[in-house]
Parts: C-alpha cells; structure tokens; sequence
C-alpha cells in the first residue's frame, strides 16, 4: 500500500485559481442580483411641473407680482392637443376673474406663438418662447396656475375632460390671492 503523495505545486496553483475564481464569480453575483441598483432612467427623468415649484427665473421678463396670478399656457403649435383644446383656452379668456392674467409659453419663437394663438382665436396678455422643460412641462398643453411669487399653484396636463375643464375655470375663476 502506497502513502499518500503530497500535491504539487501545479496542483497548489490550480486549487488556488479556483478558490479565486469562485470568490470573484460569487461577489459579481451578489453585487447584480441580490443588491439594489441604481435606476439611471428614473434620475435622468425629467421634472415634473408640481405645485410649490418656482418658475420665475425660467420665464424673465413676466411681472409675477404685478399679475398676481398668472395661468401659463404651455403649448406648442406643432401639438394637435393644444388645437384641440384652443377652444377651451378661448373659454378660459372670456370667463376668467379679472385678476388673472394668461401668459401663452411655446418652443417656437414669439411671432410664431402669436401667429398660432392667432390662428386658433386664442387671446392672452403675452407670449414668451422658452424650452418647456425649464419650467417642469414635458408634455402639452399644460395649464400652470402661478402665484405673484412666481411659485406653481394647481397644475393641469393634456388635454382636458369636459369635467376637468370645469373644474379648472372653477378655480381659475375664484377672484383669490394665492
């Protein structure tokens, strides 16, 4: 009967390789099923308009304060739910209180924006061009409800129901300060 034979260093070798091996398989293992990862679309997401945020630096040249309170029409001329919902725009201009003033703000360059709202029978106290994404819209129409500081109060998105409609004029025709 023959002793044992003890390993040799190739043996050694192989032995540590593996033990090696399944310690960096088993950590990258870990790491992608078992810890949580990072969501890279959810922290490139854009932001979303919501009330408290502030617009003001985004949109120079409005009086917030002189208006007091300002609906922001956030449109586009090339978005066929902004045309569709002109005539509800329309509504909101003849039945607004007297101390809301509307501020019409596109992509596309101010003559452009006038020359739409023209087009569609729209009248607001002033068009501004500006990305919409610099005040948190990233889908049109958005209607921004904005106090005198500048600071979003109610926002409504897309096209709007019948029984939305009425309950943004509700709101917008509330002679208030915000």
């Amino acid at each position: 009967m023959e002793a044992p034979s003890r390993p040799n260093r190739l043996e050694n070798l192989a032995s540590l390789a593996t033990i090696l091996v399944s310690l960096l398989l088993s950590v990258v293992l870990i790491k992608v099923f078992l810890l949580p990862q990072p969501n890279p679309a959810a922290s490139s997401r854009p932001q979303q308009p919501r009330a408290g945020m502030t617009i003001k630096q985004a949109l120079p040249g409005v009086d917030w304060a002189k208006n007091r309170r300002t609906l922001v029409l956030a449109i586009s001329t090339q978005c066929h739910f902004c045309t569709e919902s002109a005539p509800f725009f329309q509504r909101i201009e003849k039945e607004r209180a007297k101390d809301l003033k509307m501020v019409a703000v596109l992509p596309q360059t101010v003559d452009e924006g006038r020359q739409y709202l023209e087009g569609e029978g729209v009248h607001v106290d002033d068009v501004k061009q500006a990305q919409l994404n610099a005040i948190g819209v990233n889908g049109t129409p958005t209607l921004l409800l904005v106090d005198s500081k500048g600071t979003v109060a109610q926002v409504w998105e897309g096209k709007l129901q019948a029984d939305q409609e009425g309950a943004v004029l509700a709101v917008l025709n509330k002679s208030a300060s915000l």
